[in-house]
């Protein structure tokens, strides 16, 4: 808590004109300062600041305040960021009381660090901006892609030239350590131990656009670069550093505060291009998150400054799984007062090309028609299902649970067990018992404690063998009937067995997504079609594997260690997934082990799904060209397991 004696102390130190003035031109006008509102679009400033009562006031849409509310609704800050900030510009030390100095003093060396890569970051940036000016080709580029001039300006594009040490002519001394530590130099033979004699360093970024990524005061804190003509890999984002962590930034957001407000809602696309060029079309509320999927902090950072969102992706399978990661995102936050929703454009076309083609009036017209949260969670529940089947529905609602535990609380989780119990051929009240019972001692439908205590029903679930015995939640040991706990190291009839490699889980899905978590870097040497089946095994093995590769798309692989901890602090699992992704549980297993429980779950998947397509082939002809697109793929898989069928 910052004492409210604080609060007042340092808005009687602040200049709220100064706060402002730093973002909005403002001229005097007799005792007070006059200018365009930053909250809406205007031509005639009705925008004021007084600095006899250090307020704001417009009287065009009724935006007030001091110099606090201007930072945490202009910029997005929370309360605690906007105090800090104008307590560090006003040489004052915010009150900590349950920090010790040692750890103060750490904070202010973690910031001063900050500051000084942002220096050097806002230095580069203004490299690049002057480099485009002197480069006709990459002005070419950009005319070509449809960009004004007015519009790179706005979001600082600029060019990295060729060469391997332009930024040698920019900074004073090219071995600065802030360089390589912002992520602008590469460092080529420190990992080897090498003397810094004998280190090669290199531009990271040459012969690229440059779009100056910024955080929400407007800072530069990271890049990304496309290549002008044809070249792998078509963007190169900045590293992560001390101020830029790509799952918690997103582009365009400083940029599109005003157009949040005036639009309404936040359009998030996929590319730093997409924004740029609807900013320039009319649409100045796009952002786009940075080469990985949008994860809770890029939605808990949107609702700052607008309750709707929609989020746009491509039709096709990358694109339906980015929504599904989107999905999981936002439900922690749909409550009854804010809206999300997905936009899928047809496969051919990408925001900008579709508003070229057809206009800003048919694009504000698909954005109308997105899809909203509610239906996207139906339809993701029931990818790959049969519902004209009970195993189709009971396969949907298993995927539907743990979508639905991640509503909060209200209105619209009651409204969706209602629509998901109809699917299902169920009555919502069965529904509800049913999962209310499965709930392991999470709150149920009816938001009250589940008992965890019945053994033989923690039995049943993925991790165990539908026979009463299961994996205990907290990983110590597993049930196994009759009232006791099996310890790890003991057979089945309570004496120990010999010390080694654990009896590895029955079910190749188990297996897999265990190995996976113990292994993430294997996660990369399986292909993609063997990601999207993982991605569509009923909960809670695919949305473990959805958590699984959002998590190495923002950290890269981690211990287990590191990630068991990462899963404990994800309050969308329950204990049954949590104790599902034991990396720890096989620790022998080898690449050969992975590859033999993927091609014993390839057997059955895709043998399934032939069946089924055997049985649809009377009727629908393209089932017949899809069994035999299909067929070698299940042929391939039962020959490397050693049990090759007959010609």
């Amino acid at each position: 808590m910052i004492p409210s004696g604080f609060i007042q102390d340092l808005l009687a130190r602040t200049d709220v004109v100064g706060v402002v003035g730093r973002h909005v031109e403002l001229k005097k006008a007799g005792i007070n300062y006059k200018g365009l509102c930053p909250f809406h679009g205007e031509k005639t400033p009705s925008f004021i600041v007084s600095p006899s009562r250090q307020t704001y006031h417009c009287f065009g849409c009724g935006a007030h305040g001091d110099a606090l509310r201007f930072l945490t609704e202009h910029h997005g800050l929370s309360f605690i960021e906007a105090v800090k900030d104008l307590a560090q510009e006003a040489g004052m030390a915010v009150p900590e009381d349950d920090t010790t100095p040692q750890q103060r003093a750490q904070a202010a060396e973690r910031r001063e660090q900050q500051l000084g890569l942002i220096d050097v970051l806002e230095r580069a940036a203004e490299h690049y901006r002057r480099q485009l000016k002197a480069s006709p080709r990459a002005v070419a580029y950009l005319k070509g892609r449809g960009l004004t001039g007015e519009i790179a300006a706005r979001f600082g594009l600029g060019y990295a030239p060729e060469g391997w040490r332009t930024l040698a002519g920019v900074f004073p001394r090219y071995d600065e350590p802030a360089l390589a530590e912002a992520g602008l130099v590469i460092v080529q033979g420190a990992d080897e131990g090498r003397s810094e004699a004998d280190q090669k360093r290199y531009d990271r970024f040459r012969d690229r656009i440059m779009f100056p990524i910024r955080n929400v005061k407007g800072e530069t804190i990271a890049f990304g670069g496309r290549v002008l003509d044809h070249g792998e890999p078509k963007y190169l984002n900045s590293p992560e550093t001390p101020v830029f962590v790509k799952g918690r930034e997103l582009y365009g957001l400083f940029e599109a505060r005003t157009g949040l407000r005036a639009k309404g809602y936040a359009l998030v696309t996929e590319g730093y291009m997409d924004v740029v060029a609807l900013a320039q079309l009319g649409f100045p509320n796009a952002v786009a998150t940075l080469g990985t999927a949008c994860t809770a902090d890029h939605v808990h950072k949107l609702l700052r400054f607008t309750e709707q969102v929609v989020f746009s992706f491509d039709g096709d399978a990358a694109g339906r799984r980015a929504a599904g990661r989107a999905l999981e995102a936002a439900l922690p936050h749909a409550g009854d007062t804010r809206s999300f929703r997905f936009l899928f454009l047809p496969a051919e076309h990408d925001p900008d090309s579709y508003i070229r083609a057809f206009g800003a009036d048919a694009f504000e017209a698909q954005v109308r028609n997105a899809v909203p949260l509610s239906r996207q969670l139906l339809e993701h529940a029931a990818a790959d299902c049969d519902l004209a089947t009970a195993e189709g529905r009971a396969r949907m609602l298993s995927q539907a649970r743990p979508l639905w535990q991640a509503l909060p609380e209200g209105a619209l989780r009651v409204q969706l067990l209602g629509e998901l119990a109809l699917r299902g051929g169920l009555p919502a009240e069965e529904l509800a018992r049913l999962w209310q019972l499965a709930g392991h001692g999470h709150r149920g439908s009816a938001g009250a404690p589940t008992d965890a205590s019945d053994p033989a029903d923690q039995g049943n679930g993925p991790a165990g063998d539908g026979r009463g015995h299961g994996r205990r939640p907290d990983g110590r040991g597993d049930w196994r009937g009759k009232g006791r706990w099996r310890a790890r190291g003991d057979t089945d009839d309570g004496l120990p067995r010999p010390a080694g490699r654990r009896l590895p889980p029955k079910r190749p899905e188990d297996r897999v997504v265990q190995m996976l978590f113990g292994q993430p870097a294997w996660w990369h040497d399986l292909p993609a079609d063997e990601h999207d089946l993982l991605h569509q095994l009923p909960a809670p093995h695919g949305a473990l594997i959805a958590w699984l590769e959002r998590d190495l798309a923002e950290h890269g692989p981690r211990a287990w260690a590191v990630v068991r901890e990462a899963l404990a602090e994800d309050a969308q699992l329950d204990d049954e997934a949590r104790a599902l992704a034991d990396g720890d549980a096989d620790p022998g297993a080898t690449p050969a082990d992975l590859r033999r429980a993927m091609d014993t779950l390839l057997v059955r998947e895709l043998g399934l799904r032939l069946q089924a397509l055997a049985a649809e082939s009377a009727h629908r002809r393209d089932a017949l060209l899809e069994y035999r697109a299909l067929e070698p793929r299940w042929r391939e898989a039962k020959e490397r397991l050693g049990t090759a069928p007959p010609e």
